[in-house]
Order: structure tokens, then C-alpha cells, then sequence
């Protein structure tokens, strides 16, 4: 069974940093592309950043380009986005996404709120 753990969000402040993780379980994690995908309030799901399988080749959003970095560690099944200079519209929930056997996954999501 395919599983993603979120985690690392919080309440920051305008200019601040978060990195955020995602432990990925019951598939072949070396194999795949990941994603982060975002959703803010009352709005769509939005698609942040992905990463290659092994990590060499990573896509950004015009949105958060310069700013946050995604990562992996095929060691561990872990990905990463490392966000910088955080703005109050990144506030959104942040989802670790990965593409399986005709379908998508995702995990539970955490919260970012950027305020001061």
C-alpha cells in the first residue's frame, strides 16, 4: 500500500523558511517522480515542484522559482522542499503527490500559514 507522511508546516513569518518532508512507503521509491502540489484556501490545487528519480532533474512553478528547492533521499524514501523567503501566498496546505499504477497519491497534507 502506497503511503505519503507529510510534515513540517507551520506558522511563519512573512520572509521566513520551512522545510517540509514527506516519507514515502510501499512502493518502489527509487523508481518514480515526486511532487509537491499546494492548496490554498478556497482555491485549486496548484502543482509546486518535482523531482526526478534520482534526484539529478527538478521543475519549479514560476510561483515559488528562486525560492524553494525540492530534494530526495533514496536512502531514506524521504523528499524534501526547502522554502525560503516565504510570502503570505504560500499559505496552503502542502501535499507530497506521487504517480502509481494509473493513479495518484497523496498523503494527508500539511498546513503552511504564512503571517506575521
Amino acid at each position: 500500500e502506497v503511503q505519503l507522511v507529510e510534515s513540517g508546516g507551520g506558522l511563519v513569518q512573512p520572509g521566513g523558511s520551512l522545510r517540509l518532508s514527506c516519507a514515502a512507503s510501499g512502493f518502489t521509491f527509487t523508481s518514480y517522480y515526486m511532487s509537491w502540489v499546494r492548496q490554498a484556501p478556497g482555491k485549486g490545487l496548484e502543482w509546486v515542484s518535482a523531482i526526478n528519480s534520482g534526484g539529478g532533474s527538478t521543475s519549479y512553478a514560476d510561483s515559488v522559482k528562486g525560492r524553494f528547492t525540492i530534494s530526495r533521499d533514496n536512502a531514506k524514501n524521504m523528499v524534501y522542499l526547502q522554502m525560503n523567503s516565504l510570502k503570505p501566498e504560500d499559505t496552503a496546505v502542502y501535499f507530497c503527490n506521487v504517480y502509481v499504477g494509473r493513479r495518484h497519491y497523496w498523503g494527508q497534507g500539511t498546513q503552511v500559514t504564512v503571517s506575521s
